[in-house]
């Protein structure tokens, strides 16, 4: 299932990893990990962000694509269910429609 997996990053411990000069393999190791299929950085709500694109088999790695993000960066993480145009023809609205008139 395709996931829209939203990133909020507290400016510590990331700004200790730019000091130290890790950040760049900090996360090419968790991007590594993940593999998304799309990797956006951002600001959010005045601080750091990603968005990322994921494809999940199984409710049960939730904990591998967040955890990264919990331990690494005491970030917060949203997890959202998302569709590609092709998906949303294939959900068939007219039918929907019509029932719930």
């Amino acid at each position: 299932m395709r996931m829209l997996l939203n990133v909020h990053i507290p400016h510590e411990p990331f700004n200790a990893f730019v000091r130290d000069g890790t950040i760049g393999e900090v996360m090419a190791k968790i991007l590594d990990a993940m593999k998304p299929e799309a990797a956006y950085f951002t600001e959010q709500s005045r601080g750091r962000g990603a968005v990322l694109v994921v494809n999940l088999d199984d409710p049960s790695q939730i904990p591998a694509f967040a955890e990264p993000w919990f331990l690494t960066f005491n970030a917060d993480c949203e997890f959202r269910v998302v569709m590609l145009p092709e998906d949303l023809q294939k959900a068939g609205l007219e039918a929907l429609g019509a029932k719930w008139k």
